[in-house]
């Protein structure tokens, strides 16, 4: 699948601020399931500094914006092709030893309710690969999907209790499960292109990948009940939302801030 990506962030402050450092992962990943093309990143009055790959294989760059300034702007545009993988990151290149994926955080710090969601689903399961979908499966019908119903503070337990969440709600719950299941587990940041009565639904998505013994990562979308396929454009990983943001950032002087976001993913004719 041929898809345009779109992807506009802007920041108003209430009072110009000094300064802004921003650390940017918006590329897309490079594996055996997408190819990139065309990308470009955009920060209005930014200034471009290094670029590295970190250790899961995600390339980050630094940006600085020297104000005073009252509104900045990111921008991405750029092409992907993409194809299904049945969720597998094949071609992966990444140094982190997966067992490191084990460690829980503050937003996926299991409780008890938690704990036997994992004991319950995992009854069964034959192989590594059929306990990773029970988790996933469990989380879907523990979880409703619910726009709106939590915020970005929410943690896995929490979401767990109100039985409504978003993806970063799925997303957590799965970690947390899995990883009390012994298996390696962690978020993913990317896009979404899916349809709907006819409808395009083009958004930010976020998912989880969960370490398998011999296929390695798998993705797992709970809050869709599928694997990642060609919809999908992957970014970068982290151990929880606020490891794998696409835009991390410090701004120089007290004031206010208002974020608005637009993402647009269309598919291209072949």
């Amino acid at each position: 699948m041929k898809l345009q990506i779109s992807h506009e962030t802007v920041y108003r402050y209430e009072q110009p601020i000094r300064n802004l450092v921003q650390s940017l992962r918006l590329t897309p990943s490079v594996f055996e399931g997408q190819k990139t093309h065309d990308w470009q990143i955009q920060v209005s009055g930014g200034v471009r500094g290094p670029g590295f790959r970190d250790g899961a294989g995600d390339w980050i760059e630094g940006w600085t914006v020297r104000g005073p300034v009252a509104e900045v702007t990111v921008r991405i545009e750029g092409r992907v092709d993409t194809r299904d993988l049945a969720g597998v990151l094949r071609g992966h290149r990444e140094a982190i030893h997966p067992m490191s994926y084990l460690r829980d955080t503050a937003p996926t710090e299991p409780d008890a309710a938690l704990q036997d969601l994992s004991r319950t689903a995992g009854t069964g399961a034959r192989d590594p690969l059929d306990l990773a979908h029970r988790l996933s499966a469990a989380v879907s019908e523990a979880i409703a999907f619910r726009p709106g119903a939590t915020e970005a503070r929410t943690t896995a337990a929490e979401a767990l209790a109100l039985g409504e969440g978003v993806c970063q709600d799925h997303s957590h719950a799965l970690i947390s499960v899995a990883r009390i299941a012994g298996l390696p587990a962690r978020y993913v940041s990317g896009y979404l292109h899916s349809t709907r009565d006819g409808e395009a639904h083009d958004a930010a998505h976020a998912w989880a990948e969960l370490h398998v013994e011999g296929l390695g990562w798998v993705g797992f979308d709970p809050a869709n009940r599928c694997c990642p396929d060609e919809r999908y454009v992957r970014l970068g990983s982290g151990l929880d939302a606020p490891d794998a943001a696409p835009i991390r950032g410090v701004a120089m002087g007290s004031s206010a801030e208002r974020l608005d976001v637009a993402v647009h993913v269309q598919e291209l004719t072949q």
